[in-house]
């Protein structure tokens, strides 16, 4: 076997190729030479009947290929989705929809799938269009990892350059910051698809919880926190600093007691020109005629302790009304 024809087939498809595509190039080879061959060659097993180009190591999307490839039929969805369009950093599992049987580590959901609801990714990839992406998610929950994804693809965060956790998985990599995927229109209209479907009316309920101006996850999270708790503060809403005419934005604002709620990523303080920002913009709130105290958390105060957030902003609330 000389290789090269395999090896552009591979290439076309994600750099895995089925055992059965290339038997079908070496015709009379059973599965058991083609093994041996390819793993004298340095091919990696993905799966049962699947196998991945030399030296190149397996992760979500060669997953996601070597599963596609052996069910054509079959289009990645939720989580899964998630992950391709670059909403979230990893998807805890791997989903697709369609029919059949799946494999133990594959959940298969049985869902209708207008045509309408598919597309193609850069690489191949057949997956749901982001807007049914997240419809599908907020059918799905759990909420609040649900509305960290919805915020960050209705607004700039998604690849976005934060290092906080999105739900379960640990820290989130640096990315790049881009234009919104969709909008709050097109995720409502795609929760209509399907309205006999579980969960529909609960997922409407949660998209109008959406913001798009959040900025990053912790900020989502501290905000569904505080909607919870009955504190539904003003977010990122333009101030103008008086001497200097700057506009600042802050996280939340409770601008009748005078109060503004900051929460800052683990990586804020990362460089000298990061921590000189953050100065001048606590220094740009602080001389802002609506701001009279400012709060501040980490992500470790939103997501560990939510409630010392809660206590610690009522008692400032307590405070500023009190003055007023």
């Amino acid at each position: 076997m000389t290789g090269d024809e395999l090896r552009a087939l591979a290439e076309s498809q994600g750099g895995v190729v089925l055992a059965a595509q290339a038997q079908a190039l070496e015709s009379g080879w059973t599965r058991a030479r083609l093994r041996r061959v390819l793993t004298k060659e340095g091919w990696t097993r993905v799966r049962p009947g699947a196998w991945l180009l030399p030296g190149r190591p397996v992760g979500e999307r060669e997953a996601l290929w070597a599963h596609q490839l052996a069910h054509p039929a079959w289009v990645a969805g939720h989580w899964s989705a998630a992950r391709l369009h670059g909403i979230v950093p990893r998807a805890p599992r791997t989903e697709f929809i369609g029919e059949g049987a799946a494999p133990k580590d594959v959940v298969l959901r049985r869902l209708p799938l207008p045509a309408a609801d598919v597309t193609v990714t850069a690489g191949g990839l057949r997956t749901t269009t982001v807007a049914r992406t997240l419809a599908d998610l907020l059918r799905a929950g759990p909420r609040d990892e649900v509305l960290v994804a919805v915020d960050a693809a209705l607004g700039w965060r998604h690849r976005c350059e934060v290092e906080e956790r999105a739900g379960p998985g640990g820290p989130v990599p640096s990315g790049r910051r881009g234009p919104p995927l969709t909008t709050v229109d097109a995720v409502g209209r795609a929760l209509t698809t399907a309205p006999e479907l579980r969960g529909a009316s609960r997922a409407a309920w949660w998209l109008a919880l959406a913001d798009p101006k959040a900025g990053s996850p912790a900020e989502t999270i501290a905000r569904l926190r505080m909607h919870d708790a009955g504190l539904y503060p003003e977010t990122q809403v333009m101030l103008v600093v008086p001497t200097t005419g700057r506009r600042v934005y802050p996280d939340f604002l409770f601008r009748e007691a005078g109060l503004v709620v900051e929460t800052e990523g683990y990586a804020w303080h990362g460089s000298r020109a990061q921590h000189q920002r953050d100065v001048e913009r606590f220094n740009d709130l602080a001389a802002c005629p609506e701001v009279g105290s400012i709060l501040r958390f980490t992500a470790r105060d939103v997501f560990d302790r939510p409630d010392v957030m809660i206590r610690d902003i009522r008692a400032a609330l307590s405070r500023g009304r009190g003055r007023g």
